[in-house]
């Protein structure tokens, strides 16, 4: 009767116009009533005409009907909407156990009863509460396994756990096929079962205890061991970085040693050569003149300039400076020899020494895998690389979660730090490259575009337009020029490369193996270079751009 009366109630405060219950409802002169937006919507197709009408009954007006909000309407459709929502709120939605009594729509059951294995929503389940003849029956929260608890042989309720069988059973079951077997009710063997549950939960609960402590540890340990780890990495790569700069200042000293001996030697030389062309000079304008004079007819002019010209303008041997046109260097250069061996054979000595942090008695073969061929083999290695703001250079623009870098020519508002390359336009890597990783970069070209893609170590240095700081020209990185021309650089040793390159370069690197190739990325792999080498530090992938935009690819 609830529905039925609800369902009258909604046709009656429906708009005409949308079917839907009243929005803003408004009444007209002829006594209908419509949503407000619905009924100025049908009227404003006939203002041309100056015409209005009721879109139920027809019936005209002129001039327009000013339209006011029947406040009393919209409360009572208010209402309306409450208590359709309460009733749709009833009904059995997916997932919900439907009432096995209710015809036509379901509602939703809120008990099931084992007794008439049948499921009630609140209103069909009254009786069960009300008349004295369902209160032996058995009520528990809405279930769909009702037909679980039947017997499939005799459809009676199972109400008897077999023992000896381990299985629920009915009454009939207990006379015939299960006679003689020991059976309990199956409310006594759950007050048993509960128990041994109960057990199993405490000794489930202290084992999950004991797993979260553990769980625990190893993550305390992993922490302490990356944290551990990654102290002595930096440790060791600032003394290294410091035991670089140290060697790089005493190469500075030598150098300039070297250059000193040169200039004192050099200061003297040049002395001696300003007075040797002074001397020629005046020897060859002298000779001039003598040889002009003995040539002259005037015996007079002859006897006069004579003594003049015969007398010596000044000293005729050359100062006493001794020019070592053969002076060598070979001192320093067996010094500096002799240096290399002491040092590498001091470091050979002192890193044999250095304890493993484990030792396996017996440490199983290691199969490496062999070396990748297609793309996708070279993507298992794949390794995700962002650029260091504090290495760009100010003629470089970084975007795109510092993915991409490109030339801008203007100086950007970098601040100062000692990282960052003051005068070439080239950028690190954030992240090292260690063991096997291979990763892909994309670039544009344009005319007057440069663009070195490259592997360097961190100690590279940052400041000055010398070679120590330019990718590919020193013994601390390695870099395929892209543009203008394909070539390859390493210690300003330049190798040129006659395959063709596509915009998507593909660089491999294994560390340990001292491995690096660069490849050009389309439908194939193409190798464009491969070093063979040793490298002592970590990698940290570099660009040089000119007038260009370079990004580093996902792996897709």
């Amino acid at each position: 009767m609830e529905e039925a009366s609800i369902s009258v109630a909604q046709d009656q405060f429906s708009c005409p116009v949308c079917l839907d219950l009243l929005k803003d409802p408004v009444a007209i002169p002829c006594g209908h009533s419509f949503c407000m937006v619905c009924i100025n919507g049908c009227w404003d197709q006939g203002d041309q005409r100056g015409v209005y009408s009721c879109p139920h009954c027809r019936e005209t007006f002129s001039p327009r009907p000013v339209l006011r909000r029947n406040n009393m309407l919209a409360e009572v459709v208010e209402e309306v909407k409450k208590k359709l929502e309460v009733v749709s709120h009833c009904y059995a939605g997916p997932g919900d156990v439907e009432c096995d009594s209710c015809t036509g729509r379901k509602r939703k059951a809120i008990k099931s009863c084992l007794v008439c294995l049948a499921s009630y929503c609140e209103t069909h389940l009254k009786p069960h509460y009300q008349s004295p003849a369902f209160k032996k029956h058995r009520l528990i929260k809405a279930s769909k396994q009702l037909q679980d608890k039947i017997c499939s042989q005799h459809d009676e309720v199972m109400k008897i756990y077999c023992r000896t069988d381990q299985t629920c059973i009915c009454y009939l079951c207990m006379m015939h096929e299960h006679k003689g077997h020991d059976t309990v009710a199956a409310a006594a063997e759950r007050s048993k079962k509960q128990n041994q549950l109960e057990e199993i939960q405490v000794k489930s609960q202290q084992r999950l205890q004991e797993k979260e402590k553990k769980l625990q540890e190893v993550k305390q340990a992993v922490k302490t061991l990356k944290s551990s780890a990654q102290a002595a990495v930096e440790d060791s790569e600032r003394i290294f970085t410091e035991l670089i700069r140290s060697i790089e200042k005493k190469r500075s000293e030598v150098t300039e040693l070297i250059r000193a001996q040169e200039e004192a030697e050099l200061s003297g030389a040049e002395e001696l050569l300003e007075q040797l062309e002074q001397e020629i000079a005046d020897l060859k304008r002298r000779d001039t003149e003598l040889e002009q004079l003995s040539h002259t007819e005037d015996h007079i002019h002859f006897l006069q300039c004579f003594q003049s010209l015969c007398v010596s303008s000044g000293s005729e041997d050359s100062p006493s400076i001794t020019v070592h046109q053969h002076l060598t260097f070979d001192g320093v250069r067996k010094s500096l020899s002799d240096l290399k061996e002491r040092l590498e054979e001091f470091c050979k000595q002192e890193f044999s020494q250095i304890p493993p942090h484990t030792k396996k008695t017996a440490a199983p073969t290691r199969i490496l895998p062999s070396e990748p061929k297609i793309r996708k083999d070279f993507l298992k290695y794949f390794c995700q690389l962002t650029l260091d703001p504090n290495t760009v250079n100010q003629n470089l623009s970084l975007s795109e979660e510092n993915r991409v870098v490109t030339y801008s020519g203007g100086h950007q508002l970098y601040s100062d730090h000692p990282g960052r390359f003051d005068s070439w336009s080239q950028v690190l890597s954030k992240e090292s490259v260690s063991g096997r990783c291979y990763w892909e970069v994309e670039w544009s070209s344009c005319r007057g575009w440069g663009l070195f893609i490259s592997v360097s170590y961190k100690g590279i240095r940052r400041k000055g337009r010398g070679y120590e700081s330019k990718f590919g020209h020193n013994s601390q990185s390695w870099s395929l020029q892209c543009s203008p021309s394909l070539s390859f650089y390493h210690n300003n040793i330049h190798t040129e490369i006659s395959a063709s390159s596509s915009s998507r370069i593909g660089m491999y690197v294994d560390h340990s193996a001292g491995t690096l190739s660069f490849y050009s990325v389309s439908d194939t792999m193409t190798l464009l270079h491969t070093v063979h080498t040793t490298f002592t530090q970590p990698l940290y992938a570099g660009f040089w751009v000119s007038l260009g935009t370079v990004r580093l690819c996902d792996p897709n």
